[in-house]
């Protein structure tokens, strides 16, 4: 018998131990669709009414808060799911983790009508976030990507000018180093540094899994090529040459933000909520103005000089739970949650990208992210991580082999990820 991963054994042991979570409820009115949602600042349960005022009686939508952490979101859907559990109408997931809940049937099939109308106009990285096995599985929603964030005055004492041309990799470590700065990025043991990883692998022209699709048994890992030595060559770079800062190790997105805006700020790979962030220091008087001032926003750094980047993808698409009593419906709501225009409400309000093209030409989010259509540039060119049902074992095996960030080589790295995931997903190891 072919071996399972741990996360699928775990959520089929639940499913045969677990009592259903919930029964038919005996309903009088309109049906109440639940909406499990990522925290947020509010604008899921605010869109959640405005649907629920537009559906004039047919439904109505409450929501229910999942974990802040994405791994916690995964496994209590996970669980829920594998329990048959009727209550989830409509779920907000984490792209990464949407095969493994595709893959067992855990999502209602997206009717065709409903995938007509929510894939026009939406930038390809979010289409490809969304499907699974060349089917749309979910509905796009939001969509993350990161940008290079850079200081002005050390880009221009470098002699880049990266919103005029694309910069690379090369040319913004030889900047850091020569000026004596620090260069932020993500080089902690967890899921950032997945991100950090692909991107720098599909920037070159490679991927985690060449075929993602395949059993455990079958999957065949792409790290050890050229891609996977580049993306090798320049994280082992930073960190042994300590462009980094000395808190690289444990640096997640927060701990770059706060390098970027100190005294040796000068680049930063991070996502679109750093600038609300730092005109939010500057409202309470933490920073100044003029660092405000003095930050710019371009596309995500390339690997190869000429070769368009592959920036990271994240975001959120909803998911129909297979059990809902009510799936018809939940589609109907899923529409209504991602039209462009709550979409742009919700990325003005809580500083969430839309998926939606359209939605980038509301005023109200030119005004408050004027990089809007970088943003937007950026998620046509955005790459997922690794599509599979066995994610949480591919993310977890190369955080083990590809952290700390100063012992990554372009020789020994790669393989060393390939043997670990590899015995992992054919059960010959544990992580």
């Amino acid at each position: 018998m072919r071996r399972r991963t741990r996360a699928l054994a775990l959520v089929l042991g639940v499913a045969v131990a677990a009592p259903l979570a919930a029964c038919a409820s005996s309903e009088s009115g309109p049906p109440v669709l639940t909406w499990y949602i990522n925290p947020d600042d509010g604008g899921q349960a605010a869109i959640a009414q405005q649907c629920s005022d537009e559906a004039e009686g047919r439904y109505s939508i409450e929501t229910s808060v999942l974990p802040r952490d994405a791994s916690a979101q995964r496994e209590q859907l996970a669980r829920r799911l594998a329990a048959k559990d009727s209550s989830i109408d409509i779920m907000s997931l984490d792209p990464p983790f949407i095969p493994e809940l595709a893959e067992p049937g855990f999502l209602a099939p997206v009717p065709e009508d409903v995938a007509a109308a929510v894939t026009e106009n939406v930038v390809q990285g979010a289409l490809d976030g969304a499907t699974w096995k060349d089917e749309l599985v979910t509905v796009p929603f939001w969509a993350n990507t990161q940008l290079l964030w850079y200081r002005k005055s050390v880009a221009e004492a470098a002699g880049l000018d990266p919103a005029a041309a694309p910069v690379t990799w090369d040319q913004i470590m030889t900047a850091a180093k020569d000026q004596d700065t620090y260069l932020a990025v993500q080089g902690t043991k967890a899921e950032s540094l997945t991100v950090w990883i692909n991107a720098l692998v599909e920037s070159a022209g490679g991927h985690v899994l060449e075929n993602p699709e395949a059993s455990a048994d079958d999957v065949q890992l792409g790290l050890e090529s050229p891609a996977g030595q580049a993306a090798a060559e320049i994280i082992g770079t930073i960190g042994s040459e300590r462009l980094g800062g000395p808190g690289l190790p444990t640096e997640d997105e927060g701990a770059s933000l706060s390098i970027f805006q100190g005294d040796k700020g000068s680049f930063m790979v991070n996502w679109p909520f750093v600038w609300s962030a730092t005109q939010a220091a500057v409202e309470d008087g933490t920073l100044e103005q003029a660092l405000l001032d003095d930050i710019g926003w371009a596309l995500y750094p390339q690997v190869t000089e000429g070769e368009p980047s592959a920036p990271p993808y994240g975001g959120i698409n909803l998911g129909v739970g297979a059990y809902s009593e009510h799936t018809d419906l939940a589609f109907e709501a899923a529409q209504c949650i991602v039209t462009p225009e709550h979409q742009a409400e919700y990325f003005a309000t809580n500083g969430n990208p839309p998926s939606s093209t359209e939605a980038y030409d509301d005023p109200a989010v030119t005004e408050a992210f004027p990089m809007a259509d970088v943003i937007r540039e950026s998620l046509e060119l955005a790459a997922p991580r690794p599509q599979t049902p066995y994610y949480n074992e591919v993310s977890t095996g190369l955080q083990e082999t590809w952290h700390p960030p100063s012992s990554v080589s372009p020789d020994g790295t790669p393989a060393e990820a390939t043997d670990l995931i590899t015995a992992v997903l054919r059960g010959e190891q544990l992580l």
